[in-house]
């Protein structure tokens, strides 16, 4: 049968499924008055988005600092803490408390640290972030923080994805959907480590119900960034590109057939894989830094190596068009041992964070880069004992009812500090910021609605901020 003739006899319904062009572009229409029209499979899922309007923040650092920080040692002053050191707090006070390890009844630690005004908004820091205090013109301070969540895993699924349920996409995962990618070599969300490993492990970074090139991409800070990039022996780089050029047009195919998510995400991984075999090597070579930047971010330093050189590596990703990239150091977790161990981590990030801040700033990417700081709640102001009641063994308590976070960059208000806690550091008394609004004021920052970034999963439209979240204006430049 020649093929004029195929033609002439297929049924109506077999015209449109074969004729794509027809077909997309009805699906378009009827999507479009739909309002969905952004769930469209995408060639390229990490295509460069529009926002719903123009926002300030192109790329996000977010400094995830796994464990919890002590807030009352670090961020938040307490000098009447010393009025109650040693004796336990009355019962008015602590009625209905839920906390994980301690009890209520536990005694009061005042913090041993000096804190000191910085920069010409004299904000108040921590004898332990003397670099931190040279960039406080440049953050804004949200003392008023609170979560749902006391235990780590369950904040950190909070802080990350906006619930405590399991399956839902992270925050790199939502912004890298909503905004898609602008580099076409490397990951549009990368996910950087040091330290001990994360309570939540790879749910602080999933993708959840979303396509999975939403998902981040760990990359490690020495050989090859991502394992197995590298081509096997006897592959070269031509044999590698017709390769994927076949199964390219296979899947497209299929892609075209069944509309799935995961073909199209297949797609982009092979390729962006093949790019970033030249990419990754240049991004991880810093012979063009000068010795005075190396310097700065204190990459020669043994203990500070391993945090700077993420630090250092987040600027060149987010030059380099990257739009999410994650950093976590474990662990802050400081149940005992609270002043060494505090010191310790203090010692290794303090320096690399500040020369982050300064370092952007310097290159005109501050202002279109929003950089967040923070853990997954904070401490209490009562002290807990384990093993021992020797002297220097003293730590404290998960606290999710006041911690600290701090936020720079791109749409963030500098010099700012936001929120107040009562004298204890025990509550929040001013200006309350939940996680979800956090998590709202972030992605106002790059341009959203955020009741507005939906995807459609079982049946109903998903957000980040769950059905909760509210922009923080006072957070805002």
């Amino acid at each position: 049968m020649e093929l004029r003739e195929f033609l002439r006899i297929q049924s109506r319904r077999d015209f449109f499924r074969q004729s794509t062009g027809l077909g997309t572009m009805a699906l378009a229409h009827l999507l479009a008055l739909e309002g969905r029209t952004a769930d469209m499979p995408r060639t390229d899922p990490l295509a460069p988005k529009p926002a719903h309007f123009p926002g300030k923040a192109k790329a996000v650092i977010l400094l995830f600092m796994e464990g919890a920080p002590s807030q009352v040692d670090l961020f938040d002053p307490k000098p009447g803490l010393q009025k109650w050191h040693g004796t336990a707090l009355p019962e008015s006070m602590t009625k209905d408390l839920k906390l994980a390890f301690i009890k209520p009844t536990a005694k009061v630690m005042a913090s041993p640290r000096v804190f000191t005004r910085h920069g010409q908004c004299g904000m108040e820091l921590s004898d332990f972030l003397p670099h931190l205090g040279t960039v406080a013109d440049e953050i804004c301070l949200v003392r008023s923080m609170v979560t749902d969540a006391f235990n780590h895993h369950p904040a950190q699924l909070m802080l990350m994805s906006g619930t405590m349920q399991f399956g839902r996409p992270s925050m790199g995962a939502w912004v890298t959907y909503g905004l898609g990618s602008e580099s076409q070599s490397l990951p549009g969300f990368v996910v950087l480590s040091s330290g001990k490993g994360t309570s939540g492990g790879a749910t602080n970074f999933t993708s959840g119900f979303l396509p999975s090139t939403y998902q981040g991409v760990p990359f490690r800070s020495s050989g090859d960034p991502v394992l197995y990039l590298s081509s096997p022996p006897g592959i070269t780089a031509e044999t590698q590109r017709n390769t994927l050029d076949v199964l390219g047009q296979l899947n497209e195919e299929h892609r075209l057939r069944t509309g799935d998510y995961e073909i199209a995400s297949r797609l982009a991984a092979y390729e962006l894989a093949f790019r970033m075999q030249a990419a990754a090597p240049e991004l991880l070579d810093f012979s063009k830094e000068s010795p005075r930047t190396l310097e700065m971010y204190g990459i020669h330093d043994e203990n500070k190596k391993a945090f700077a050189t993420n630090c250092l590596l987040a600027r060149r990703m987010v030059e380099r068009g990257v739009r999410f990239v994650q950093l976590m150091h474990a662990s802050w977790d400081d149940h005992t041992q609270l002043n060494k161990n505090l010191k310790k981590n203090c010692d290794i990030t303090d320096q690399p964070v500040a020369a982050l801040i300064r370092d952007l700033k310097q290159r005109g990417l501050l202002d279109s880069t929003l950089v967040i700081w923070g853990g997954e709640f904070g401490r209490t102001p009562m002290v807990e004992i384990r093993n021992t009641n020797e002297e220097g063994n003293e730590g404290r308590d998960h606290h999710p009812l006041a911690f600290t976070m701090w936020l720079a960059g791109g749409g963030i208000k500098p010099g700012t500090v936001v929120g107040k806690t009562d004298d204890l550091g025990f509550h929040v008394i001013e200006d309350k910021v939940h996680v979800n609004d956090l998590q709202a004021t972030i992605l106002h920052c790059l341009g959203f609605d955020h009741t507005r970034l939906t995807f459609r999963h079982q049946g109903r439209d998903f957000r980040l901020t769950d059905i909760h979240g509210h922009v923080v204006k006072k957070m805002l430049a």
